[in-house]
């Protein structure tokens, strides 16, 4: 019976450090997260203000190209910060257990890494886009290109910044359910395998 009570406390002082573990863990992915939409956001608004200005005091030229695609992703890109926003928000209260904390964790890894991609083909398409302007002597096309160079060079770094800290906290998540691969949810216990 002793043996009985010390595996049982065992098991719910486990819940409750995991439990703890786990929301403080979650907590600290959206706030990288939540840090990282601010950064995407400001760059968003500065663009949109910068771009608008721009274009409207441009007097022609690839100048004003440069800086109406620079409005445009501007908004883009406070599009895509304000979803992010929004999931934060979203995901703020949630409690998860670990497979679930290990799938969110994932699934933002990803994002960034397959965002990082695009970035890459942002580039291309800039440089194409530049260097066919020069070739037929198109300020439009070389206004757009070297716009497009810009945006995705910015976002190539910031992809890149957010998959690396958020690899690094996955790390942190992935050392932990190796260490500890029992999990108890206060219904049911289960351990982790690796395969």
């Amino acid at each position: 019976m002793k043996k009985l009570c010390i595996l049982v406390l065992i098991v719910i002082s486990f819940r409750a450090f995991s439990q703890d573990s786990l929301k403080t863990y979650n907590y600290s992915r959206n706030h990288i997260t939540a840090t990282g939409m601010d950064v995407l956001g400001s760059w968003a608004i500065s663009n949109i203000g910068v771009g608008s200005i721009g274009w409207a005091d441009s007097k022609g030229g690839s100048n004003k190209y440069f800086y109406q695609m620079n409005t445009i992703w501007g908004a883009a890109n406070l599009g895509a910060a304000i979803l992010g926003f929004t999931s934060v928000h979203n995901n703020k209260n949630k409690v998860l257990n670990p497979a679930e904390s290990l799938n969110a964790q994932q699934k933002i890894e990803k994002t960034f890494l397959i965002n990082g991609g695009l970035d890459v083909v942002y580039i291309g398409a800039g440089i194409f886009l530049k260097n066919r302007g020069d070739t037929r002597n198109s300020t439009e096309l070389r206004g757009y290109g070297s716009s497009i160079i810009i945006q995705g060079a910015f976002l190539l770094l910031f992809d890149g910044t957010m998959y690396s800290a958020q690899r690094s906290h996955g790390n942190k998540l992935r050392n932990f359910l190796t260490k500890n691969p029992i999990t108890f949810n206060g219904k049911s216990v289960g351990m982790i395998f690796n395969m």
